[in-house]
């Protein structure tokens, strides 16, 4: 299974959100009550119920308003602090290459909150799991894309075939260069050994609320997973082959019963 890349060209976003309402519409999430902080984006920051979110930013040009819009949520990473983190096994990468969630074997324990650059992943108190976007896994499963790139009606969104997706932001980067944003850069594909969700934008990354420039996952993340987790096993198994082990040479211990009195 080839690995998929979800594209997305800033500067062709509107802001419409007609990609977030299609993720909620999709997953089945709740609408909650928000409050207005004096912009348009809502709701503020992502939600354990709002997986992806149209980030509304108004910045000076030179004197005049400009207007960007990011449409922010999991960046599917390859080398995923998230997985490496979670103890459960609940985060899991799947055969297109993007990191999917089994609610069932989630814990709560927010560990992947900590272990994400990103910071994507939300908890919901009521239910004691972490909720966020799978990339819409039910879908690519039956072969349908994400229900974010079916709802964009300028084509900001795309989704394809790795390579094919590369070809296609490196074209985009180059129209963009052509027509005056001398800062249009590609997003994603040099980080954490590539994201399976890549940005064509038309500023410098710096520009963007909230989006990282060097995102990186702790060092300790990558101990835990590679040496201190697998250790536990081993002594765990250790444990548990001992046990057998006994009970194979000496069977079940058995309660010893009263020897009769033969004083008398």
């Amino acid at each position: 299974m080839a690995e998929k890349i979800k594209l997305i060209d800033v500067s062709k976003c509107t802001g419409c959100r007609g990609c977030q309402l299609a993720c909620k519409q999709w997953n089945q999430m709740p609408a909650r009550q928000t409050t207005n902080t004096g912009s348009y984006q809502n709701p503020p920051d992502l939600q354990w119920n709002t997986w992806m979110l149209i980030r509304f930013q108004e910045i000076n040009d030179g004197g005049s308003v400009k207007w960007l819009f990011r449409k922010d949520g999991c960046m599917h990473c390859t080398d995923a602090g998230c997985i490496k983190a979670c103890p459960s096994g609940a985060l899991y990468r799947t055969e297109f290459g993007t990191v999917a969630l089994d609610q069932k074997k989630c814990i709560g324990c927010k560990e992947c909150i900590a272990a994400c650059p990103f910071d994507v992943p939300r908890y919901n108190s009521e239910t004691g799991k972490i909720y966020k976007c799978d990339l819409c896994y039910s879908r690519l499963y039956n072969g349908l894309i994400p229900a974010c790139a079916k709802a964009c009606p300028t084509g900001a969104i795309k989704f394809g075939d790795k390579e094919e997706m590369l070809k296609v932001a490196q074209k985009r980067l180059e129209e963009l260069k052509k027509e005056g944003f001398e800062d249009a850069t590609i997003y994603g594909d040099q980080f954490l050994n590539g994201t399976h969700v890549m940005y064509v934008l038309a500023e410098k990354p710096a520009a963007y609320d909230k989006l990282p420039l060097t995102p990186t996952i702790s060092p300790a993340i990558g101990i835990w997973k590679d040496v201190l987790k697998p250790l536990s096993l081993i002594a765990s198994g250790g444990v548990i082959a001992g046990a057998f082990l006994h009970y194979v040479l000496h069977g079940p211990k058995k309660p010893k019963e009263d020897m009769p009195d033969k004083s008398a």
